[in-house]
C-alpha cells in the first residue's frame, strides 16, 4: 500500500517532519533513552544485520550500529525524510558508516524474508491501522535465531501534560475532535503480547521501562509538545491561536508545579526459533 493512501501515516510523516528541528532537544531525552534500552535488550553481536523500522533521528539505529561494528549493517527506514536527514548527520559525526537511512513505508518493504538478525520497531508499529499484519511482516524478516524488538508507550504516557494539552486545545478550538493517540491501542503488556503471538512470534519477553522526563522549566513542556506526536494538533491552528494555546498550557504547568512527565514504555523482545 502506498503511504499516501493512509491518513494515519500521512499525519505521522507530516508531524515528525515538522518536529525534526527539535527532536534531540534536552526535554525530549526520552527518545534516546528508550532507543538505547531497546537495543541493549537485544544484546546484538558484531557483524549482525539490523532493520530499524520508524527509525526517526536514529535513537535506536545508532546504538545498534555501534553494537554490531563496522562488519555489521543497520538499515533505518522512516516516512519522515527530515528526520532521516538528521540521522545521517548524527551517524557521520559518530563515525558510524555501517548505517543506511532511507525514506520508506513500513507497509511496503521490499526486503526478502529472513534477511535480518534483528528487526526493531520503537514507537512506530501503532501508526498503521492493521497492526497484526504489520507485526507479521516484521516477523517474516527475522532470520531463524534472530529477534524482533517492539517498543510502545505505557498506559499513562505524557501525563499530566497530555491532559493539560487536551483541555487547553478544546478552549482555543471548541470544534476540535477528541485527540486520537494511536499508541493507546497497545499500552498494556497483555495487548502487546497478544499482538506478537498473532504475528507468529513465540512468547515475548516484555519489560516495563519506568521513565519520567524532567522539565527544568515550564517552557520545556512546549518543547516536548512540539517534538512529539502532539505537534500535529498545534500545526492545525492559526498562529494567534497557537500563541494562546502555548501561553495557557505553560500557565497550567507552572501553576500545577509540574516538573516531570510520564514517559514509561513497554519493551518486548521475541526470538525466532532456529
Amino acid at each position: 500500500m502506498n503511504m499516501m493512501q493512509n491518513p494515519l501515516r500521512m499525519k505521522a510523516a507530516a508531524t515528525y517532519d515538522a518536529a525534526a528541528d527539535r527532536f534531540d532537544a534536552e526535554p525530549l531525552g526520552f527518545w534516546a533513552r528508550h532507543g538505547e534500552w531497546a537495543i541493549r535488550r537485544l544484546k546484538l553481536r558484531p557483524k549482525a544485520w539490523v532493520l530499524d523500522v520508524g527509525c526517526g533521528t536514529g535513537a535506536s539505529a545508532l546504538p545498534a550500529a555501534a553494537a554490531v561494528g563496522l562488519d555489521g549493517q543497520v538499515i533505518g527506514i522512516d516516512v519522515a525524510d527530515k528526520m532521516l536527514a538528521v540521522a545521517r548527520v548524527k551517524a557521520a559525526a559518530q563515525g558510524l558508516y555501517n548505517t543506511h537511512f532511507e525514506q520508506a513505508d513500513m507497509t511496503a518493504m521490499a526486503y526478502d524474508d529472513e534477511t535480518f538478525d534483528a528487526v526493531v520497531s520503537v514507537f512506530s508499529i501503532f501508526f498503521v491501522p492493521d497492526m497484526e499484519s504489520q507485526a507479521k511482516a516484521l516477523w517474516r524478516l527475522v532470520r531463524p535465531g534472530g529477534q524482533l524488538a517492539v517498543t510502545v508507550w505505557g498506559p499513562d504516557a505524557f501525563q499530566p501534560l497530555a491532559r493539560f494539552f487536551a483541555d487547553e486545545l478544546r478552549r482555543v478550538r471548541p470544534d476540535a475532535q477528541e485527540l486520537v493517540r494511536p499508541w493507546e491501542r497497545l499500552t498494556q503488556p497483555e495487548n502487546l503480547r497478544a499482538l506478537l503471538r498473532k504475528a507468529g512470534a513465540p512468547e515475548a519477553a516484555i519489560e516495563t521501562a519506568r521513565d519520567q522526563q524532567t522539565l527544568e522549566r515550564p517552557e520545556d513542556a512546549w518543547t516536548l509538545i512540539m517534538g512529539s506526536g502532539y505537534r500535529w494538533e498545534v500545526e492545525q491552528l492559526a498562529m494567534e491561536k497557537r500563541a494562546v494555546l502555548k501561553e495557557a498550557l505553560l500557565r497550567r504547568v507552572a501553576e500545577a508545579g509540574v516538573d516531570k512527565v510520564e514517559t514509561s514504555a513497554l519493551h518486548a523482545v521475541a526470538r525466532k526459533p532456529r
